[in-house]
């Protein structure tokens, strides 16, 4: 696992980041959740979409079902000439060729790609709500984006990115998962 990447202070404008939340508790074909993730990132370039920053990876409970397998989550923030809708279409078809399968909400999946925040943006643009409308609740998001972007402030709660992860109340359980050792 590749060490969280913060970005140094004045090296990104971060009202215009681009974030992207990555999720997986579905190996699939992957021998491990990390091994699938790392293999979603690894085609980001391919599909238009630079890494700029990444978290490490956080653990924590299936949501809404602790029975279901646990989850593993990370947060990028990307550069990409799409625009938000054309960058959602990207993730989702990345999802597609992960084989995630959309049986019922909340099913255990193999890749789960969100469009958290695009720069500034807030609203409905043609059915893609931005800022992510949950995020901002979520502590296996504001965990990760917290450890790469503390200062990054949510388009419509106005708080730090840190602010948010410690008040969080969904997924209170998320923990970064430690580096393996000689990694």
């Amino acid at each position: 696992m590749s060490a969280p990447t913060e970005i140094p202070e004045g090296d990104l404008d971060l009202d215009g980041a681009v974030i992207v939340a990555l999720g997986c508790n579905d190996k699939g074909v992957w021998g491990s959740c990390e091994e699938a993730l790392e293999a979603a990132l690894a085609r980001f370039r391919a599909e238009g979409v630079d890494i700029l920053a990444r978290s490490s990876w956080w653990s924590s409970q299936a949501w809404p079902d602790p029975g279901d397998p646990p989850f593993l989550n990370g947060v990028v923030i990307v550069r990409t000439e799409h625009d938000p809708g054309a960058l959602m279409a990207r993730l989702s078809r990345m999802e597609d060729v992960f084989d995630r399968r959309r049986s019922v909400r909340n099913a255990p999946r193999t890749l789960d790609l969100d469009l958290i925040a695009y720069g500034r943006l807030s609203g409905d643009l043609d059915g893609l709500i931005l800022p992510h409308p949950r995020a901002a609740q979520r502590l296996f998001v504001m965990g990760p984006l917290a450890e790469i972007a503390p200062a990054w402030i949510h388009p419509v709660e106005g708080e730090s990115a840190a602010a948010l992860a410690a008040t969080c109340v969904v997924g209170v359980d998320a923990r970064p998962v430690p580096a393996k050792a000689g990694v």
